[in-house]
């Protein structure tokens, strides 16, 4: 008995220990947000107030001292993240997880864009302010690796702290700028569609524009299996632990349709969703400049921003900046290409990839003129014929540091517009807003115009000195519009109208949010900021309802069921709203995949129609493809002895939706919820282990919004009828120029992304119920909500 009492003694002290343990690890890892640290390389003391919801107000002397020090409280709450976003464009996540990501190493090592960013840094002016402030703030993150605590990820999967460098930045942007690119996706596709079924089965698709019927108007105020490209791209980003950028909204009222007479700009960038989430605020006052900004994790200059004097924001173009050519092997030497000029040599570079707890790959990687050959650097490209990939960002100068710089610190709307001018690509809706009642749509990108006999909407001919021919375009010409006489400007990744009568070339968005945005802007003059942000939250689709009727129009009435005439009626009386109690998005959803599943899946094969899925052009055709009684699609080619069509197709369509959605929702058609099967799960890469799910992932939660409305808090179909949100709004801002002070925005889970941090997801319930919060720029406001952390010269 004495035994045991002993032995439970030592357990429960053992326990006790663990435990204590535990409490000392927890408040020994949570960020330092108050007290006193040395700083070097700062000139005068400074000081940075957290607010109640961990923003960093950093109030220094001089710039370089504010972005030294924010480098510091950038790497504090998101030193992880940064390691993770600097791999990715080198290829050094395997080093990190191991073989299951030496694919996606082996593409990004393979497209160069490493070495692009030291070309870059070579020609970079370095008695520039963009390269001095950029320099600190790198010096920052370094200080705070010295220092500072170990992220618990870094523990957890062995890693050492290695010094960031400039070309950390540039690669981060790199990555940015190529997860923009729908090209990689779509070109092989359709490439796979016209040599395999025809081009008439390509009508549908509206390649020529015709599906952008919502566009943004310019103003000037003053034979290979091509498809397994897209297949494997499509994996490699899908399978990233970083979010890819996906789409957006943004939308700038000038005075004169807003109650107070002052612009009020709106921005919501659409994003993967990940843990942590995509930007960190953080809000720079020192006596010569002020900026309230949002950063990428590595980057000393925001995408995001505003002040007192004007404001900005991003959508994306998604333009064509990406080509694929088909080369020529030199039949008598594999050293070489064939080009209309005869043969070159090819130029050949190795890439060194380390994996953990194996050996290392060696990645040799062949160039031609157009880039690197992709047959070696994604699975499933068959043939003998070598595919090249050609893109604007790493065939043209890289101008990217200045840029972002430029954006930041631009002193009126010229100023701003010439800092667009810098960026080759990625291609990018820069919205402008300001306190002198000015307005601006801007797109960036080294635009071109191709020969007129070229569709670069497929893989082109990279031998014939024809398809490669590029007519680049002035900025002056870039889609624009600045102060327009109908008071009001917007982007949700639509097409813009033709410039010059070119309408320029890539992969829109259809027209559902961008249709919704205008009608609700056109008519009111007398906005205010509280509308925009409930505008932002906005649920309602206005093409879903014209689809349904069309929809409803072939069923057969008379053969229906009791469930299914119950969907009809709820279809019907259905304003194309996305509420989490509404049943008409899940049956209309259900219905939806079923249709392009019986039209698309027996031409295409499953990898195909999956790859389909994938793409903006699906989204685009909908609304036209199942109305049109001629469309090739509607037949069944599996099917020899008949053939179907539009009415036979979606009847089926629907009794599988209505079948599919009892067996897993249950018979009652009430029940069919849809906060049921929309839900939301910010996924932390470790948390895809079931025991740390816990601890690193936020949610899940039932949500509202839906693909293609404002709220577009976007999905994958698949079979299953869950409908999984694998992004969306990455911030919602609405600045008032009436009352800059109290301009609101909130993040979708919170600033930090240390798990031990208070500030990790204490954003996530308001961002889920259309909440918002103040981005303060009062200095009294906010000294009195805030912890004080000073930063004395070392």
């Amino acid at each position: 008995m004495k035994n045991l009492k002993k032995f439970l003694l030592v357990m429960l002290v053992l326990v006790a220990f663990f435990v204590l343990a535990l409490i000392g690890y927890y408040f020994y890892s949570k960020p330092n947000y108050e007290g006193e640290l040395q700083l070097k390389n700062i000139q005068q003391e400074t000081t940075v107030y957290f607010d109640d919801f961990g923003v960093p107000h950093i109030y220094a002397n001089s710039q370089k001292d504010a972005i030294t020090t924010l480098g510091y409280v950038h790497a504090q709450d998101r030193l992880w993240q940064m390691e993770l976003l600097r791999r990715i464009a080198p290829g050094r996540l395997s080093a990190m997880f191991g073989s299951k990501l030496l694919k996606t190493d082996m593409f990004f090592a393979g497209l160069g864009i490493d070495e692009h960013s030291e070309k870059a840094i070579a020609k970079l002016d370095k008695n520039s302010e963009a390269y001095r402030l950029s320099m600190a703030y790198v010096d920052g993150i370094n200080q705070y690796l010295e220092e500072g605590k170990t992220p618990i990820e870094f523990q957890l999967l062995g890693l050492k702290k290695d010094k960031f460098t400039l070309k950390d930045v540039y690669n981060i942007f790199g990555y940015m700028a190529f997860s923009f690119a729908m090209a990689q996706k779509t070109d092989p596709l359709l490439t796979d569609i016209r040599n395999k079924l025809g081009a008439n089965y390509l009508k549908d698709f509206g390649l020529d524009g015709s599906l952008g019927t919502t566009q943004i108007k310019n103003f000037d105020g003053k034979a290979i299996e091509y498809s397994a490209i897209s297949t494997s791209i499509a994996s490699l980003l899908d399978n990233s632990p970083v979010p890819a950028f996906i789409g957006s909204n943004s939308w700038v009222i000038a005075p004169q349709k807003t109650k107070n007479g002052k612009v009020i700009f709106a921005n919501d960038p659409h994003i993967g969703f990940s843990q942590p989430c995509t930007w960190y605020e953080a809000h720079i006052v020192v006596p010569d400049y002020e900026m309230y900004g949002y950063y990428l994790a590595g980057t000393p200059f925001p995408l995001l921003a505003h002040n007192r004097d004007y404001a900005y924001g991003l959508t994306m173009f998604e333009n064509d900046d990406l080509d694929l050519f088909q080369e020529e092997d030199n039949p008598k030497s594999k050293k070489q290409y064939k080009t209309s000029a005869g043969f070159q040599d090819y130029i050949i570079r190795k890439e060194i990839i380390k994996v953990k707890d194996s050996s290392d790959v060696v990645l040799v990687v062949r160039e031609t003129q157009h880039g690197p050959i992709m047959n070696n650097l994604l699975d499933g490209i068959s043939g003998k014929n070598p595919v090249a990939m050609s893109w604007i960002y790493t065939q043209e100068n890289n101008h990217i540091l200045e840029a972002v710089y430029s954006l930041s610190h631009s002193k009126n709307l010229e100023d701003f517009r010439e800092g667009v001018s810098l960026i080759a690509a990625p291609g990018l809706n820069i919205m402008y807003g300001d306190a002198k009642g000015n307005i601006a749509w801007n797109t960036s990108g080294k635009l071109y115009k191709l020969d007129k006999s070229v569709n670069s909407n497929f893989i082109l001919n990279g031998t014939n000195g024809i398809d490669d021919k590029k007519e680049f375009l002035d900025f002056s010409t870039n889609p624009h519009a600045i102060n327009p006489s109908w008071n009001y400007i917007y982007s949700a990744n639509n097409q813009p109208e033709a410039v010059g009568g070119y309408l320029y070339p890539g992969y829109y968005l259809p027209q559902d949010r961008a249709k919704r945005i205008s009608d609700l802007l056109q008519p009111k003059n007398n906005w205010t900021k509280e509308e925009v942000g409930k505008m932002l939250n906005d649920n309602i689709s206005s093409i879903t309802p014209s689809i349904v009727g069309n929809l409803i129009t072939a069923l057969d009435s008379k053969v229906l069921s009791s469930n299914e005439k119950q969907a009809v009626s709820i279809l019907i009386k259905w304003n194309g709203s996305s509420n989490l109690k509404d049943i008409a998005p899940t049956i209309y959803q259900k219905w939806i995949y079923q249709y392009l599943k019986n039209t698309f899946l027996d031409e295409l094969g499953e990898a195909n129609f999956k790859m389909l899925l994938s793409t903006h052009i699906v989204k685009q055709m909908i609304e036209s493809q199942s109305k049109n009684e001629n469309s090739m699609w509607w037949d069944d080619v599996n099917t020899k002895d008949r053939k179907e069509s539009r009415v036979v197709i979606l009847n089926k369509s629907f009794r599988e939706a209505i079948v599919s959605l009892e067996n897993q929702l249950g018979k009652d058609v009430n029940s069919w919820a849809w906060n049921r099967v929309h839900t939301l799960e910010h996924q932390h890469p470790l948390g895809q282990v079931a025991a740390l799910r816990g601890v690193f992932n936020v949610g899940p939660f039932e949500v509202t919004g839906c693909t293609e409305v404002i709220n577009n808090l976007f999905f994958s179909f698949t079979d299953t009828g869950e409908y999984d949100v694998k992004g969306g709004p990455s911030t919602r801002r609405v600045i008032d120029f009436s009352d800059i002070e109290n301009s609101m925005s909130i993040l979708p889970t919170g600033q930090s992304g240390n798990p031990f941090s208070k500030h990790y997801n204490d954003q996530a319930e308001m961002y889920n119920t259309g909440k918002f919060r103040i981005m303060k720029m009062n200095k009294e406001e906010i000294m009195k909500t805030s912890t004080k952390l000073v930063f004395v010269p070392k």
